[in-house]
């Protein structure tokens, strides 16, 4: 089969040698999961092959290497494979898959002149430090996340040739139907690192395991009609266990994998689980199905790992069930684990706009949504994450206009934390137009689109727009609501 890439798939290797070009030894290539980052890959090898240079890839699970073999074997790519007891280990073949232990444990490859890192946002010290010791070695790291702190330390320039809604738009992936389902509370959980502890998210995620469940059987009956292929991300290894054996209760066969099983146990799972005709409805992992996970018929996942600040986490699951199939129209994300809410901002800017700079510390853990905001975010008949407007898009539930939140008591409008990214930019363009054309001060902009949207503007253009008239209704009741409420003693 002859290896054929797509526009924007060519577009990045042009961007690429563009940067090598401009004296970027190092780089990072950032495409949604499901962009072909590896056919991209397989084809920069080839190139690099065709050229007589020594080229390698270095992937750190021994199913990844399995995979990326496979791939070259079906365009018939020779190569060889650096992994202790492989079959295909031929060191005299241009191109090497190698794991990333095998490759540190040599220290060394002589004549090699492109390295490729795949999933680069996940540092090991010894390949970084492979990287550095090797200048005249040119690097590109493939990520979807590449937010972990100190790869500006390795990588100088980042590409992005598109985003989640470009190839969404293009029918390239699956656009998600999210429903806000009942959340693992973790008010007051032991955090390391900014992160909520392994222990606390498993313990406190088991007490809603029957919960979990019951919204998975009518989700999917609701949805579907029957049972659909499904993945679960659970807070724990024992909160999987417990998970899968309350779906079994229920006459449902789910497999739990975890770091505890042997490789070729999960090997195996995967591999059934991946056929059309497969018994089993669904695997529950921690975080095994992160990485390498391509099975391209799931139609549901369940997000039951809380995360306070791992956005590239949350961004790397969602991406598992967004791959194509002739069979899906949509994939169906249930959020336990408040996720989605918490890090909805950032996600829909990465959605839109992808991630065009390496940024130190961009992964912070996040301030809780308030009861309002959720209450307001979600659906109260079904559950769906709210679009906007008053109808609901999933089950047409008409939710009635009233005060919901404000500046000042007894003077509330609605939060509209479900809106478009497209509607928060046109307010904002309003709010910049008073900013510039009548005497509004940034401040005060800021806080208007606040009051309306619940959040502070981010990522959004300054370009100014006419105010429409209700924008105009909406700054007049915020300044009736002010003087009402200094009138009344309740604003100073």
């Amino acid at each position: 089969m002859e290896l054929e890439l797509r526009e924007a798939q060519l577009r990045a290797i042009q961007m690429l040698r563009e940067g090598f070009a401009a004296g970027h030894r190092a780089q990072i290539l950032v495409g949604p999961t499901g962009f072909g980052k590896t056919e991209i890959a397989i084809a920069l090898l080839d190139a690099a092959k065709k050229k007589g240079s020594r080229t390698a890839m270095i992937l750190d699970r021994i199913v990844l290497c399995d995979q990326t073999s496979q791939r070259l074997e079906k365009y018939k790519i020779a190569h060889g494979v650096m992994q202790s007891g492989h079959w295909r280990y031929r060191p005299y073949e241009h191109i090497q898959v190698c794991s990333a232990q095998t490759l540190e444990k040599r220290g060394s490859f002589p004549g090699l002149s492109l390295l490729i890192v795949d999933e680069c946002h996940a540092q090991r010290a010894q390949t970084t430090e492979f990287i550095k010791n090797n200048p005249d070695v040119k690097v590109i790291g493939l990520s979807a996340t590449p937010l972990t702190k100190g790869l500006a330390n390795t990588y100088s320039h980042i590409v992005n040739p598109t985003t989640t809604k470009e190839l969404i738009d293009n029918k390239l992936l699956t656009p998600l139907r999210v429903f806000i389902a009942k959340e693992i509370d973790m008010e007051g959980a032991k955090k390391v690192a900014g992160e909520w502890s392994q222990a606390e998210a498993t313990s406190r995620g088991m007490k809603i395991t029957g919960d979990i469940v019951a919204e998975w059987i009518k989700k999917t009956h609701e949805i579907y009609g029957k049972p659909m292929k499904t993945i679960v991300f659970s807070a724990g290894v024992a909160h999987g266990q417990d998970l899968a054996k309350q779906f079994a209760e229920h006459g449902y066969n789910f497999v739990s994998i975890s770091y505890k099983d042997d490789d070729e146990f999960k090997k195996e799972v995967i591999e059934e689980f991946g056929k059309p005709d497969t018994g089993i409805h669904g695997l529950i992992a921690t975080d095994i199905l992160t990485k390498g996970f391509s099975v391209d018929d799931v139609h549901i996942g369940v997000s039951a790992r809380p995360f306070s600040k791992s956005l590239s986490s949350h961004i790397q699951q969602m991406g598992r069930v967004m791959r194509t199939h002739p069979t899906k129209q949509f994939a169906t994300w249930l959020c336990h684990s408040g996720n989605y809410l918490r890090f909805r901002e950032d996600w829909e800017e990465i959605y839109e706009n992808g991630i065009t700079e390496l940024v130190d510390g961009r992964e912070k853990a996040k301030k809780e949504k308030t009861e309002v905001e959720k209450k307001q975010s979600k659906c109260p008949s079904c559950g769906a994450l709210w679009s906007g407007g008053d109808t609901c898009s999933h089950c047409g539930y008409v939710r009635e206009r009233k005060s919901m939140i404000g500046t000042a008591p007894g003077e509330m409008e609605e939060l509209q934390a479900g809106a478009t990214r497209e509607a928060k930019q046109a307010f904002w363009s309003m709010c910049q137009h008073k900013v510039k054309n009548e005497g509004w001060a940034p401040g005060r902009a800021a806080h208007t689109y606040k009051d309306k949207f619940g959040v502070w503007p981010k990522g959004l253009e300054d370009t100014p727009s006419y105010p429409d008239l209700k924008f105009e209704k909406f700054v007049k009741s915020r300044i009736i609501a002010y003087l009402k409420g200094k009138q009344k003693g309740l604003v100073k």
